[in-house]
């Protein structure tokens, strides 16, 4: 393999990804090609920037995912964090480290994966950055997204009274990160039909989808109070909300969603899916709360958008905190658990 300098890479992987027309009627005035991007932004909107950021080793491995996944999955994961302010995503920045002598195939995935991700959300990539490293790769996203002024939906808005909801299944991410660990073969090496019975939890794993459709139909809805994407575990989000609010919140455990697919894994490996659910993360559904008497039919406008929205709990007044009411009426006190970027690893030591 012939290694490429920073300028060949770029052009190999920003040449004709996104058309000129593209990125026109999206907003982008000046494109990849100069110093800095430049874009439109309409009067009354306020714009939502994040950063998200993926290392080899740390958040993903070679058994854990294919090239082109790792890319989809740094883009759906910044993604995700503008559908939880309830905005739409527009401009993307890509930041990517590799080691010196880069494997250029690699890479080229990667980026196939960022440009796939990116197009089903109509998100033009503007630009970035190219670096060499000693280790392993790095991929840093950064999405600029947009909300009308003073419409932006937090994590501290939630209010006594309030249900909580979640969207969509959780815990799925985590079983199938277990269950590829557990393979510990090289993604090239996958045999598909040995996966197939957890092909929904890979998938979950993988490849997540962000709920952008969600996040910006609970903007509009103006009952919607709080919001949070679950990348986590569900513990970790409701804490945040909890504590960012200054309420009390209680889980019910028998309204909690379970995948029929997690049953099944959990089952399989004798433990409780609900585990699956409070500490794995990574599903990017969303959480929030909204007013109790207009929850039936925020549920039902959601559900005749294609969107699935439970109702899995209750706000109250009170010091911060969150318990979880199990299925047979006794209550525990939830800690607070889940993915910690500096003590835990997601894909294994």
């Amino acid at each position: 393999m012939t290694p490429v300098d920073e300028f060949s890479l770029i052009r190999l992987l920003t040449g004709g990804k996104q058309t000129n027309a593209f990125q026109q009627e999206g907003g982008v005035a000046v494109g990849i090609g100069d110093d800095a991007a430049v874009v439109n932004v309409n009067s009354g909107t306020q714009l939502i920037l994040t950063c998200d950021t993926m290392t080899e080793e740390i958040h993903f491995k070679r058994i854990t995912m294919p090239d082109r996944d790792v890319g989809f999955k740094a883009m759906a994961s910044a993604v995700s964090d503008i559908a939880a302010m309830g905005g739409l995503p527009r401009f993307a920045l890509i930041s990517l480290t590799v080691p010196a002598g880069n494997n250029v195939e690699r890479v080229r995935s990667m980026y196939e994966g960022l440009y796939d991700c990116a197009g089903r959300f109509g998100i033009s990539i503007v630009g970035g950055d190219t670096t060499s490293s000693a280790g392993g790769i790095t991929l840093s996203v950064t999405v600029i997204g947009e909300t009308p002024a003073g419409q932006a939906l937090l994590r501290s808005s939630a209010q006594p009274g309030d249900v909580v909801f979640a969207t969509g299944y959780m815990g799925r991410s985590a079983a199938g990160l277990e269950w590829l660990l557990r393979q510990n073969l090289p993604s090239e090496q996958w045999d598909e039909s040995a996966g197939s019975e957890h092909a929904k939890l890979v998938e979950a794993h993988c490849r997540p989808l962000p709920q952008v459709e969600a996040g910006l139909a609970l903007s509009r809805s103006g009952v919607c109070h709080a919001l949070n994407d679950i990348s986590d575990g569900l513990s970790s989000e409701v804490w945040e909300i909890a504590e960012a609010s200054g309420v009390s919140i209680d889980l019910l455990e028998e309204r909690i969603p379970i995948a029929e697919e997690l049953r099944a894994y959990a089952a399989a490996q004798g433990r409780d899916p609900l585990e699956y659910v409070l500490t794995g993360g990574e599903d990017y559904q969303l959480l929030g709360t909204a007013a109790a008497e207009q929850a039936l039919a925020l549920q039902q406008a959601l559900g005749e958008a294609g969107i699935a929205l439970h109702v899995i709990g209750h706000v109250h007044s009170g010091p911060a905190g969150v318990r979880l009411i199990r299925s047979g009426g006794d209550t525990l006190t939830l800690e607070r658990q889940g993915y910690n970027h500096f003590k835990d690893r997601k894909d294994g030591e």
